[in-house]
């Protein structure tokens, strides 16, 4: 499948490189809402806050759309696209504007249509084994998923195996937790719930998600600080 001449910039930058883009901003909102207006909102929200990077999910009613107006309306900002589990999904979020792809398990169709058009790929994984078989399927990052039923020092025994990789815990991750995420090897986090609030979205709450999105980004940037030193 071609993607448009208006998307060709995007397939041009190395997926290495929006790995290294993702590492730098350091939090990756999941977009994961009922309806389209809310996760548009929700986007809008905390790019004024300082977010530069978005995961609409599949979930969300008309992600295409959602993603195909944020590829044009924001051109700076970095869309990916989540919970893409099909070749079919894969072309369709790509040819919208996607940058990355993210997978919440193993899809080697997946990897193999994003490898096609140069596009990162994450998928999720929780084991070594499962870590091995996104690998071995094209990701080009992982996606530790659900990083709350493990914590930390999970991730830290898994970097101690696959050095190399960057990986991205993803699931049930604030201000409180992220830095010892951070601290125990994560080039970033993927925050959903903790950070985009449907109800707070809904009842117009702006200062309170924008709140959260500064607070997650501070804790972000003292535990790299930290690292620093």
């Amino acid at each position: 499948m071609t993607i448009p001449a208006q998307n060709m910039a995007a397939k041009l930058i190395p997926a290495s490189e929006i790995i290294a883009q993702l590492s730098s901003f350091g939090v990756v909102p999941v977009i994961r809402t009922s309806t389209p207006d809310l996760a548009m909102t929700a986007v809008e929200w905390l790019r004024e806050a300082g977010i530069r990077t978005f995961e609409i999910t599949m979930t969300t009613p008309n992600a295409i759309s959602v993603i195909r107006k944020l590829s044009v309306a924001y051109p700076d900002l970095l869309i990916g696209a989540g919970t893409v589990v099909s070749a079919a999904a894969a072309h369709d979020v790509i040819t919208a504007g996607a940058r990355y792809v993210v997978s919440p398990w193993v899809v080697p169709e997946v990897g193999t249509v994003c490898s096609e058009h140069g596009i990162a790929c994450l998928m999720g994984t929780l084991t070594p084994t499962e870590v091995a078989s996104a690998l071995s399927a094209g990701a080009t990052a992982i996606k530790i998923f659900p990083a709350s039923s493990v914590g930390p020092a999970h991730l830290k025994a898994l970097r101690s195996v696959f050095p190399g990789v960057p990986m991205m815990p993803t699931g049930g991750i604030d201000a409180n937790s992220i830095g010892e995420w951070i601290k125990a090897g994560a080039i970033c986090v993927g925050a959903g719930g903790k950070l985009v609030d449907e109800t707070l979205v809904r009842k117009g709450d702006r200062e309170a998600v924008m709140q959260a999105a500064r607070q997650i980004m501070a804790a972000c940037e003292h535990a790299r600080s930290e690292l620093a030193r």
